[in-house]
This record gives C-alpha cells, sequence and structure tokens, in this order.
C-alpha cells in the first residue's frame, strides 16, 4: 500500500489505535465537564475554559515534558505506580494515550459544550415534568440534539492526535510497535534521506486527514437536512 514497508504499516496502526483509543475515552469523560461548562453559573468557571484551552497555545515539547516528568518514576504518578508495585507510564502505549488526551482536550471540550448550549435546558425541563429519567433525557433528547457537536469532537480529536509528534515523542520516545508513530516515523526518513518513503507515509496521513475533514462535512450537511425536514 503506497509503496510502505512494514514497519510503516506498525507505525501507521500504532498512529490509529493511539487516535481511536484516546478520541474514545475523552469524548466519554469530557461530555459531563462540557455539560457543566455549558450550564453553569459559576464566575470562575473562566478558569476552567482556560486551563482546557492551554494546549491550544502550549509547545507540545513542553506539555510532553511535564506528562514525562509526572508519569515518569520520579513523578507524582509515575512514583506512585512504582510504590504500589506497578510500572510507570513513561514510554509506554498507555502514557501517550493520557498525553494525546490532555493535548487533545480543547478539541473535545469546546465543540461539545457550544453543543450543548445550542441544545438549550428547556427542553429538558419539559422531560422533567413529563418523569423521564436523567438517562432517558440524556439519550433521547440531549444526545439527538447535540449529535453534530460529538461528531466534531471525535473527528477533530482524531486528526489532531493523527498528526501528533513532539508531545508524543517526548513521553514515549521512539519504540517501534509500542511508541512509534507514523509523525515520527516521517521524521525518521528525513534524518536519514529517504525522501520516498517519507512521501509514502506522509501521502497516507494527508489522504486520511482530508477524508476525515469530507466525512465531518459530509455528516454535518446531511444531520442539518435531516433536522431541518
Amino acid at each position: 500500500m503506497f509503496g510502505l514497508t512494514e514497519a510503516d504499516l506498525s507505525t501507521f496502526w500504532v498512529t490509529l489505535k493511539l487516535a481511536t483509543v484516546s478520541t474514545l475515552i475523552l469524548v466519554i469523560l469530557c461530555a459531563p465537564l462540557a455539560w457543566w461548562l455549558a450550564h453553569t453559573r459559576w464566575k470562575g468557571k473562566v478558569v476552567v475554559e482556560a486551563l482546557v484551552a492551554m494546549p491550544l497555545v502550549m509547545p507540545p515539547t513542553v506539555m510532553g515534558f511535564y506528562l514525562l516528568v509526572w508519569l515518569g518514576p520520579r513523578g507524582w504518578v509515575g512514583g506512585f505506580l512504582e510504590s504500589i508495585g506497578l510500572h510507570h507510564l513513561a514510554f509506554t502505549f498507555t502514557g501517550i494515550v493520557l498525553g494525546s488526551m490532555f493535548f487533545s482536550l480543547p478539541f473535545v471540550v469546546q465543540p461539545l459544550q457550544n453543543a450543548f448550549a445550542s441544545a438549550g435546558i428547556r427542553v429538558l425541563e419539559v422531560a422533567n415534568t413529563l418523569k423521564a429519567s436523567p438517562l432517558d433525557r440524556f439519550f433521547t433528547i440531549i444526545l439527538p440534539l447535540s449529535r453534530r457537536g460529538f461528531l466534531s469532537a471525535f473527528v477533530l480529536s482524531f486528526a489532531h492526535t493523527f498528526g501528533e509528534f513532539g508531545m508524543i515523542l517526548m513521553i514515549g520516545g521512539n519504540i517501534p510497535g509500542e511508541t512509534k508513530v507514523a509523525s515520527i516515523a516521517i521524521y525518521d526518513h528525513v534524518e536519514t534521506l529517504n525522501y520516498t518513503a517519507a512521501h509514502s507515509l506522509s501521502l497516507v496521513l494527508v489522504l486520511s486527514s482530508f477524508s476525515l475533514l469530507m466525512l465531518i462535512f459530509f455528516l454535518n450537511r446531511r444531520f442539518k437536512v435531516v433536522g431541518a425536514a
């Protein structure tokens, strides 16, 4: 496929797995936070919104460095895991999943927050008077009204993780089959002047990213048409 070697395919599948796992977990965990941000009247919520948006302006290597410190054997998280007989998370697949979740946080929270704010709470108040349970209200009211937000959050987070380089290199290193993602493999090819291999793998990422954006535009238009009907 596109002249990719077995090693290149391995990095592509690690990238695909990383983007899928981190995005699924992030969407599930961030939905309550986005809901709270959309409806809270607490004046201090601007602090939370600023913290959520930090990855948009923070250099990836800075975030990767601090995550490496925290998740390493002497860090708060890594040190605790070592003290209870477990392995620290630096230079592991789990570590880069956590790093990707932090780095893609605003790409999930902000679309969901906007979707929840647009849905409003009036319809929930009506459902509450009809004795609908919270779970029933979420799946029958909130989810359909916010589906475009969920779709945007998923695709943006997935695409953002798909091309990440600096943060993953800092926290995960360059371990084949474990933490070596496609962007790192491209960098390695360029370092060795293997431009043909770098071009092949880059082309796969470009086409994948374009396909994801086409998907989100197509589905958003479809949802809009269905909603109007």
